[in-house]
């Protein structure tokens, strides 16, 4: 007995201390009590709150005179003589206020009897209104639940499942009955079960409520991970007792399949436009195949290689297959996205290669198609690789998936594009294959380009080289020394002679064409005959620019300029004669090794006609050196003319050296890399003794 008792009492002890709930707070629920004569014998404080009454002037009075209008007096007086019968009663009844007004009370009625027997009548009642509202949004709360597509979870505070709506009991492939009182691990253990009741743990702890947590797993609905969207909430009562939380889950797959679907397209549009900027900004071959491999990797693949037809690197190669059918390449670019053995196999960069009829690049040039293979084999890597050996190393280097692209530009196959896949576990796909095809096209305009460019840039260098003077180092008392470097891009017109003149006179010449190839370096071997011929009839220099400015504008279209200086050197008398048709002035370096420009009237190039050219004369002692260049040695795009002349003037200034030697010198400190053609003429006055 006594432990009995003290079982009740800590049960009674434990309620005693529990946290209320907050419903009848809510409800704010009247009680009240009326003897069998009708008189109120109790009245709750709940009670007044309803009804306006203090319980000093509700006690003691007839229920029906003081709370009830007459016109529901008779109504209320049966209802009372049914419960006191033992009948019991629910509904709603209109009581009248202290204030005057009538409110809507729900009553639950029903009989009490005391140790004594009498009978009581015990009714308890709330607003009518406020009871409507808590039916309405349990009502909701339970169709919102029960209906939503929403799976919705509550558990409680032990991180138990209280209910599980339909439909997520669809997505967990669980009934609801099979997972009550247990724990999210117990039924899903292929979720991330640690992740999952951390955020519960989380969100119990701060009631700050967590929204959009990803989760990625499987349950028993579906063997295939999907993707999850859990938000999580915890419930409260009225009072602010936890009672515990509830997550609402979607099942996001498709949405995030969707989504990764724009941003693969939006990566994909990203290296097209990047491939814009950044493939053919020179027409050089070699350099436009690195630029799409450095495209293409890490963005399209983790290893890429551009290879060329023979034909296409060298003019006299060949594009036809070999008898076996075997073809001729250049390996021309490699790139990895990450240090691997895989590039151990490729074939090495700036080599020829010929690649066997049964290889994957071979075939693709055959058939002028992509080739794709999503997955590779030990077969399909022997096709890839040059050698059983290569092939392994690729497959130790975990290449997984393969595509090969054909360089295609107007109709010609020029070489392919390799790629491969190592670290990105996604197999090339179609929309794979389409952006490759797109990188490649592009490249392939652009070294198409640069093929032409160079057939017609050879034919320039050609042409020019073989109109350039071959002076002898000495003209009489004037020793020479000259250079020719053609531009990096593209050959000009620039062109120098040294001409012997009468009476032991030496002519020295430097021109420009304004233009560039084949065009402009025909122009300038025109101007060079034709000065070759009036310098023959002993013209002053500014007569002989004349009758050129009136020949320019005879040669090619009516835009045709050139600029020129002519000078024409006594060695006897130790004078010289200059003139300057736009182009650049001379230097001159005295015999103890001051630099400085000589002050000639600019005048106009060759082919503005109709402006006079001016003549200057200058002393040209002993030892003395004249320098004479076209505008690639002075300018470029990081130097300004006057900067260059500057430099010009530094180089040459106590300049003692032998002129080949100053020849380098000048080009090695000023054009390492020249933008335009560089043209360079030096001239010593020697008085006939040869000098070193």
């Amino acid at each position: 007995m006594p432990e009995r008792e003290t079982r009740a009492g800590s049960g009674w002890q434990d309620g005693i201390t529990a946290a209320p709930g907050g419903l009848l707070d809510v409800l704010r629920v009247a009680a009240l009590v009326l003897g069998s004569d009708g008189r109120i014998a109790l009245w709750s404080p709940e009670a007044e709150s309803l009804l306006g009454f203090p319980a000093a002037e509700a006690l003691g009075q007839d229920a029906g005179a003081l709370l009830v209008a007459p016109e529901n007096q008779a109504r209320a007086r049966d209802l009372f003589r049914n419960v006191r019968t033992g009948a019991r009663w629910a509904g709603v009844f209109p009581v009248r206020h202290k204030d005057g007004s009538t409110r809507r009370v729900e009553f639950r009625t029903m009989q009490l009897r005391d140790a004594d027997g009498d009978i009581f009548a015990l009714g308890l009642g709330a607003d009518a209104e406020t009871v409507r509202n808590v039916e309405r949004d349990l009502a909701l709360s339970h169709i919102l639940v029960s209906q939503s597509p929403v799976g919705i979870a509550v558990f409680d505070p032990d991180l138990r499942w209280l209910r599980v709506n339909p439909s997520l009991e669809r997505l967990n492939g669980v009934p609801e009955a099979a997972v009550l009182g247990r724990r999210v691990g117990e039924v899903l253990p292929a979720l991330d079960v640690d992740a999952i009741e951390s955020r519960m743990r989380y969100v119990l702890r701060t009631g700050e409520p967590l929204l959009d947590q990803q989760t990625v797993g499987h349950t028993e609905a579906d063997t295939e991970d999907h993707a999850f969207s859990e938000s999580y909430h915890r419930i409260e009562d009225p009072n602010g007792r936890v009672l515990g939380l509830a997550i609402s889950v979607l099942d996001v797959s498709e949405r995030e399949r969707a989504a990764a679907e724009v941003a693969q397209a939006r990566e994909r549009l990203a290296v097209i436009a990047d491939a814009g900027v950044r493939i053919g900004t020179t027409l050089d071959l070699r350099r436009t195949a690195r630029e799409l491999a450095d495209v293409a990797v890490p963005q399209l693949a983790d290893l890429a290689a551009v290879d060329a037809l023979d034909a296409v690197v060298n003019p006299g190669g060949s594009a036809a297959p070999r008898a076996d059918g075997s073809l001729d390449f250049w390996a021309l670019a490699l790139k990895a996205s990450h240090p691997t053995d895989a590039v151990e196999a490729a074939d090495p960069v700036g080599q020829p290669a010929l690649y066997s009829p049964s290889r994957m690049v071979t075939e693709c040039v055959r058939e002028a198609r992509p080739i794709l293979r999503e997955h590779v084999d030990d077969t399909v890597l022997r096709r890839i690789a040059r050698d059983d050996a290569a092939a392994e190393t690729l497959r130790s280097a975990g290449v997984h998936s393969y595509l090969a692209v054909p360089l295609m530009a107007r109709g010609e196959v020029l070489g392919t594009l390799s790629l491969c896949r190592t670290v990105n576990p996604r197999p090339f796909d179609d929309q794979d294959v389409t952006l490759a095809v797109e990188l490649a096209a592009r490249a392939a305009i652009c070294i198409d380009n640069a093929r032409l460019y160079g057939r017609e840039r050879d034919i320039a260098l050609t042409l020019q080289r073989s109109l350039l003077s071959q002076a002898p180092p000495h003209h009489g008392g004037m020793e020479v020394a000259s250079r020719y470097r053609p531009a990096i891009s593209e050959v000009g017109g620039d062109w120098f002679d040294v001409l012997p003149l009468a009476d032991g006179k030496i002519g020295l010449v430097v021109g420009d064409v304004m233009g560039k190839g084949v065009h402009a370096a025909a122009i300038m071997g025109q101007l060079r005959t034709a000065t070759r011929a009036l310098a023959r009839l002993d013209l002053p220099p500014a007569e002989l620019l004349h009758h050129l400015d009136g020949l320019t504008a005879s040669l090619g279209d009516s835009d045709t300029l050139a600029t020129c200086l002519y000078v024409v050197c006594d060695p006897r008398r130790g004078r010289c004669e200059l003139s300057r048709a736009g182009h650049l002035p001379p230097v001159l370096v005295g015999p103890h090794g001051k630099a400085e420009l000589l002050d000639i009237a600019a005048g106009v190039p060759l082919g503005v006609g109709g402006v006079p050219f001016t003549v200057g004369e200058h002393e040209l002692a002993e030892g003395a050196l004249l320098a004479l260049f076209t505008d690639g040695l002075v300018e470029s795009h990081e130097m300004s003319v006057d900067a260059g002349l500057h430099n010009v003037l530094r180089v040459l200034d106590d300049s003692r050296l032998p002129l080949e030697q100053t020849c380098d010198l000048l080009l090695a400190a000023l054009t390492p890399e020249p933008d335009d053609d560089v043209a360079v003429l030096l001239a010593r006055r020697t008085n006939g003794h040869r000098q070193g």
